[in-house]
């Protein structure tokens, strides 16, 4: 009983027995816990000036950073009595170089004596460490450890300090974009064109088609294969088809007109019993003596005498003028004693020569599932609303909603609507240089053009045009304008600030 009574006492004694290992009291008042950059730097006052350590025991302060599923322990300061500072000093002096290099990788910030010393016992504590993610959520404890009396350390009554102090680093803002997309109007009756060119060879003199001749297979392959198509595509109706006939400018006009005529009707009867379209749709026409097609091949040649055969190409009337007795073709022939106009008779005329085939249709409407189909093969067949239909079955921005009105302005290059939407695409997924160049296509000004033009401009930094731009189309009612002159704002007040903290 009486072991037990005893036993019973030391247990309640523990703590009293603990705090007196030292005497006097320990003062600690944080400084600094401040993130800078790459670095948390760490300053803490340690006064230990009236502290007096048993002189068998040691005192632990150890700082610690407390983070919510984090921690880490700093380099602790150590107090220790007389006895425990001299075995220390002597197990120190005592190491080999390889003990030492151990005990310098864990050792203590510095080891101060907690006796009658004439040296002051106040610390500065310093440290700097690599700052890493989860101390911003950080805190500073500093922990008690007394040596010897077998408890866990214990948190030291201290001035609480902040939360890790972050840097505030203004980085470069970037904007985002708010765009506006045009609803094309509905096409209520889709009509649609498609032309064919034929350069048929024909036996001299003669009109009659000869399929095996020269280069005639190739030539009526293309017509055939464009007739076939349209036939197979069960949502066009052919309208009508136009065979026209073009002859080269040598001979008389008459003989010319008679000689293409009959060379287009050749083409139709060919045509005729190949696809089941009534004779009455086709419609044969004199298409004219191909000068277009002559200046065209002078245009893009070396040919001697090439600039003065283009502007006599352009300046000279076809017509003869019975004043001055001259023409377009009698100029040719004489223009350096003929020999361009023979060269052209030779290598160009041949060519100049063809049929064109062109088929007027309609096409019948497509709901945007069906559009999202037909745009793949055959995006003519589509409308720009349908188009805008299809693109809208794609998450805003996907490769695929950009495509589609890429798609759109390819088949409709010149016009507004479809070139400020695939702008407005081409802006959405950051490339400036096509957006430019679909913009460079609209002639009529609009709301969604001027925000268009206003995001191209925030994007390039021109922020004085951007805000011109902007401002008209927000005064038109435009409340992507609106939002994207917040954004002008914010990325004009970012600059200030970037500029302050580089001064």
């Amino acid at each position: 009983m009486k072991m037990k009574a005893i036993y019973i006492l030391l247990i309640l004694l523990a703590p009293a027995l603990a705090m007196a290992q030292y005497k006097g009291k320990i003062n600690v008042t944080p400084l600094k816990l401040e993130q800078k950059g790459d670095s948390l730097y760490i300053s803490i006052d340690i006064n230990m000036q009236d502290v007096r350590v048993d002189t068998r025991r040691s005192v632990e302060l150890i700082p610690v950073l407390t983070a919510p599923e984090m921690e880490k322990a700093l380099p602790a300061v150590l107090l220790k009595g007389k006895s425990n500072y001299h075995i220390w000093q002597r197990k120190l002096t005592l190491m080999n170089r390889k003990e030492r290099l151990g005990y310098l990788q864990d050792a203590p910030y510095t080891v101060a004596k907690g006796f009658k010393s004439k040296d002051e016992r106040r610390i500065t504590y310093n440290k700097v460490i690599p700052f890493e993610a989860w101390m911003k959520d950080a805190r500073l404890d500093i922990r008690k450890d007394v040596c010897g009396c077998g408890n866990p350390p214990s948190i030291l009554e201290v001035s609480q300090l902040a939360q890790v102090q972050l840097e505030k680093i203004v980085v470069p803002y970037t904007v985002t974009p708010h765009l506006a997309y045009i609803t094309p109007e509905v096409e209520a009756v889709k009509r649609r064109e498609m032309s064919g060119e034929a350069f048929l060879d024909f036996v001299v003199g003669k009109t009659d088609i000869l399929p095996d001749y020269m280069n005639n297979p190739g030539e009526l392959q293309k017509i055939t294969n464009m007739m076939a198509a349209l036939r197979n595509d069960p949502a066009v109706t052919v309208k009508g088809i136009v065979v026209s006939g073009y002859a080269s400018p040598e001979g008389t006009l008459k003989m010319n007109q008679t000689l293409s005529e009959g060379r287009a009707k050749a083409l139709t009867d060919y045509l005729v019993p190949k696809f089941d379209y009534p004779e009455n749709l086709y419609t044969i026409a004199f298409g004219g003596e191909n000068w277009a097609g002559l200046l065209e091949k002078v245009e893009a040649s070396d040919m001697k005498h090439r600039e003065e055969v283009i502007r006599t190409l352009t300046t000279v009337p076809v017509e003869i003028n019975y004043r001055t007795n001259n023409s377009r073709k009698k100029s040719l022939m004489q223009l350096a004693a003929g020999v361009p106009y023979r060269f052209m008779l030779k290598e160009y005329f041949p060519h100049l020569r063809k049929a064109v085939c062109k088929v007027d249709y309609e096409v019948r409407g497509f709901n945007a599932e069906e559009a999202r189909e037909v745009i793949k093969t055959q995006p003519q067949n589509l409308s720009l609303n349908e188009m805008y239909m299809a693109a809208n079955t794609y998450e805003a921005g996907s490769p695929e909603f950009t495509g589609v009105f890429e798609t759109a302005a390819r088949m409709y290059p010149s016009d507004a609507t479809a070139n400020v939407n695939a702008a407005s695409a081409a802006l959405a997924r950051g490339d400036t240089v096509s957006a430019g160049h679909y913009l460079e296509k609209v002639e009529t000004p609009s709301p969604e053009y001027d925000n268009t033009m206003g995001v191209l401009m925030l994007l390039r930094d021109d922020y004085r045009q951007a805000e011109e731009y902007l401002t008209r189309a927000a005064a038109s009612g435009s409340p992507s304008a609106s939002r994207n002159l917040e954004e002008l704002y914010l990325k004009l007040d970012n600059i200030r600030q970037l500029r302050e903290q580089d001064n």
